[in-house]
């Protein structure tokens, strides 16, 4: 914070706008993470004056204070574990329908709809860059941006399979089937030196955008599809007006992608070099949602479980991102 502080108050921060904006942004983020800690060290030490100079009679005021504190501090320190390279950027999420068809599409549909909940739970902006909908029902997929404080930091303890298990509304004899969606999260990177493009080994399309219309939306193609030809990794956005702005979008996901996919190769390396080992990463289930016979949502890497599906699906999963955070940190 303080080398941060130095730099902002150089008279010449402001020549380059983007700069400035993301060193300031960026201490803002450090402040709201130490001033509740500054806080509560003063109010601990306080305590303990207090504790010294009390009688039997205060134990239970003092009880009461110590429970205040210890409450607040379980709150505060998962916010301390946000010390990622990304974690406080904005982020994408892709949502896709797995193995199950129709069914596999409608619990998409209801995925992305518990992330948007989740969203508006947290205070954040969503928006709709992109979405193939079910010949029947759901998705097939649907990729959104978030804005807000830490949005990647969380966001990446979802990222995996989650399967669910109820009875299928689109079977006639109504069994009880299980389904799966895949969800996607990559961090919202305007710039990196990791990872070069190279502007011809791209191919890049332009559709109309879908949607209800307007003066310009479905009358020029102003939605992209970015093909990067070396990798064929294939980004789109079609929620901007303008052709470029649909463009700049698809170039940061493209880009958030491509870094994901030399760091994962980095890492498969490092793994054969230390030998075999069990794989936790990207398309292993992480979480089950089961409707029927009986109620329950349960984190496979926690043990985090609750009755209350009707809640999480509407979005109150901070108790298994928070989880998952402090596992995360022990390793």
């Amino acid at each position: 914070m303080e080398e941060l502080q130095r730099r902002s108050e150089d008279p010449n921060i402001w020549s380059n706008q983007k700069e400035a904006q993301a060193l300031f942004g960026k201490l803002k983020v450090l402040r709201k993470q130490w001033e509740p800690v500054k806080r509560m060290a003063g109010e601990v030490e306080d305590l303990i004056e207090l504790t010294k100079q009390s009688s039997s009679g205060d134990v239970p005021a003092l009880q009461i204070e110590t429970d205040r504190l210890a409450e607040e501090w379980a709150d505060t320190e998962t916010q301390l574990y946000f010390s990622g390279e990304f974690d406080a950027l904005n982020c994408y999420l892709t949502v896709s329908g797995g193995a199950g068809g129709t069914e596999a599409q409608d619990w998409a549909a209801m995925l992305l709809r518990m992330y948007l909940r989740y969203c508006e739970r947290q205070g954040w902006r969503t928006e709709l860059l992109e979405k193939t909908d079910g010949q029947e029902a759901g998705i097939k997929s649907a990729t959104i941006r978030v804005v807000g404080e830490m949005a990647y930091g969380n966001f990446k303890c979802e990222k995996g399979t989650h399967r669910l298990v109820r009875l299928s509304p689109f079977n006639a004899k109504n069994l009880r089937q299980t389904s799966f969606a895949l969800l996607e999260v990559l961090p919202e990177i305007e710039e990196t030196t990791e990872v070069t493009i190279n502007p011809s080994e791209l191919k890049i399309d332009t559709f109309r955008s879908g949607g209800a219309g307007g003066q310009n939306v479905n009358k020029v193609e102003s939605a992209i599809r970015i093909t990067h030809v070396p990798s064929g990794i294939v980004v789109a956005c079609q929620n901007e007006r303008s052709q470029l702005q649909n463009r700049e979008r698809a170039m940061n996901m493209l880009r958030a992608k491509l870094l994901e996919k030399k760091r994962g190769e980095e890492l498969a390396q490092k793994k054969e070099l230390r030998g075999a080992s069990q794989s936790a990463d990207f398309g292993q289930q992480i979480r089950s949602y089961v409707l029927h016979p009986y109620q329950m949502v349960k984190d496979l890497r926690t043990d985090t479980e609750t009755s209350d599906t009707t809640g999480v699906l509407d979005g109150d999963i901070q108790r298994f991102i928070d989880a998952e955070i402090r596992r995360q940190a022990r390793q």
